[in-house]
């Protein structure tokens, strides 16, 4: 299957295209981790405020632990040390709920600052380059099938502007009745570049 013109000016063409599609999507993968990574960054506060609360409880925890060894009054010397580390708890829960949803928004932003533009493009690019596969395809069937470009020169009599036509015989349509293979060959070639292709090696 061809995916590039056999002419040298369409095939520059075509991979300069290619080129800076590959770079487009590659700085927006830059810019979308940048991004991530910026919004991330705001997640440190809540994580810090996390992690010292957490020690925080466990210190209480342990302090609670060691107040109810207390005979007779342990109990109620450890409850203040419970409802501390419990209220510690929560800030603790808190503030990872916090990190997390900041680190999910980093998440979706960075990909939405790389698929939009990225994908932006591509709906401009791939479709014509589809387009361009699928004509090559089934102009190089029919060259490899038979060494008449008859096809080709009918067609570009149908679709070529007349300008062009002109511009290769005064009378196209007679030439070609009349197999002259200088003009079929000219008309065939105009058609086959529409599908970036060059006329085979065999002109006869």
């Amino acid at each position: 299957m061809r995916i590039y013109a056999q002419r040298r000016g369409q095939l520059a063409g075509q991979l300069a295209g290619d080129v800076a599609v590959l770079v487009w999507a590659v700085v927006w993968a830059v810019v979308g981790f940048v991004v991530d990574g910026a919004v991330a960054a705001l997640a440190g506060p809540a994580r810090d405020t996390a992690r010292t609360a957490r020690d925080l409880a466990s210190q209480f925890g342990d302090a609670g632990t060691t107040a109810a060894q207390v005979p007779g009054l342990g109990d109620q010397l450890r409850r203040p040390f419970d409802a501390a580390s419990g209220s510690l708890g929560a800030l603790v829960a808190t503030a990872d709920r916090s990190a997390a949803g900041i680190e999910r928004l980093a998440t979706v932003l960075g990909w939405l600052v790389f698929l939009i533009p990225v994908a932006t493009v591509l709906a401009v690019w791939l479709p014509r380059r589809i387009r361009f596969v699928r004509r090559a395809r089934a102009a190089q069937r029919f060259i490899d099938a038979t060494p008449d470009l008859d096809l080709f020169a009918l067609r570009a009599m149908a679709n070529q502007p007349m300008h062009v036509l002109a511009a290769i015989s005064d009378d196209p349509v007679g030439a070609w009745r009349s197999g002259d293979r200088r003009v079929i060959d000219a008309l065939a070639a105009v058609e086959l570049r529409e599908a970036g292709l060059t006329l085979p090696s065999r002109t006869a």
